[in-house]
């Protein structure tokens, strides 16, 4: 039998199988020798142990499509990060880091502004300015009206979605409305899967329909830049990328080298000056981090 291991914890696997539901497994010891480890995402071969119990073990990993570092997990086809448009107020920063991490790790990205009814359109043609010119696609949502959730449903049907942002963004009610699986934060507990019953927040993968599960991403607003070199940063801002190898210095890093293409278009307005200063301090951070 074929599942989805949808959330792992205390060393077990809550394998979701389509038409049977979802089984408590352990993993068997040939894991261990291989130095393998199953993640929540693997699509996994199990053995039934108790069908009335629905317990069972995990026997085969099946091939993965890939496997993030942060958060670890497998078989992921894109993410979406949430922003408020207000209350609070969106972290650039924040949600810039979490693009470079995404990028690092080749995993497309959109962007949805939550809370739309809180800011007037100028607000939502700038920030639609700053990431639609960097190459993202931006949603403009109001989660607690159900406004732009037959949107946000379209972009995830057939997919592995991984869903991230900063508490208070309106996640959990928008998560809510897409799915009756799983009540976040509230209710609805499910009995084998145990949400709520630990303290501890852990990645895990939430049955919208067939073949399209959301992953709740805990510790966004702890997330860091991966281990990259501060020279390879450039290679994670989409729209530094049509203007490569024209800067008069092969591997300018775009901070105080003279005849820099990526400087030229940030004067033309052609690159967010958003952007750009986050590039500036995610740069630093990472070349002072070398150092230690």
């Amino acid at each position: 039998m074929v599942g989805k291991i949808v959330k792992g914890i205390s060393g077990f696997y809550y394998v979701f199988v389509a038409g049977s539901g979802i089984y408590e497994c352990k993993a068997k010891g040939v894991f261990r020798k291989k130095q393998m480890k199953p993640l929540v995402g693997d699509l996994v071969q199990i053995d039934v142990l108790d069908e009335t119990a629905h317990t069972g073990n995990v026997v085969e990993i099946l091939p993965r499509k890939n496997v993030l570092i942060r958060p670890a997990v497998a078989n992921i086809d894109q993410a979406l990060v949430i922003f408020a448009m207000d209350s609070p107020k969106p972290n650039l920063n924040l949600l810039d880091r979490f693009l470079v991490m995404m990028a690092y790790q080749d995993v497309p990205v959109h962007i949805c502004f939550n809370k739309e009814d809180l800011c007037d359109t100028s607000e939502h043609m700038r920030l639609a300015e700053i990431y639609g010119s960097a190459g993202y696609p931006v949603h403009f949502t109001q989660a607690s009206a159900g406004k732009g959730k037959d949107e946000v449903l379209a972009l995830l049907r057939g997919k592995t979605t991984t869903v991230a942002g900063p508490s208070g963004v309106g996640k959990s009610t928008l998560i809510n409305q897409l799915q009756q699986q799983v009540v976040m934060e509230t209710g609805g507990v499910s009995e084998k899967i145990g949400r709520g019953k630990h303290t501890t927040r852990h990645s895990e993968l939430i049955y919208i329909e067939d073949e399209t599960f959301i992953m709740d991403t805990p510790g966004f607003s702890s997330m860091y830049i991966p281990e990259i070199a501060a020279e390879e940063l450039r290679e994670y801002y989409p729209e530094f990328v049509r203007y490569e190898d024209m800067c008069r210095f092969q591997g300018c890093v775009h901070i105080n080298e003279p005849d820099c293409r990526i400087k030229e278009a940030l004067a033309r307005g052609e690159i967010a000056q958003t952007r750009y200063e986050n590039y500036k301090l995610l740069y630093e951070e990472l070349a002072n981090a070398k150092k230690y």
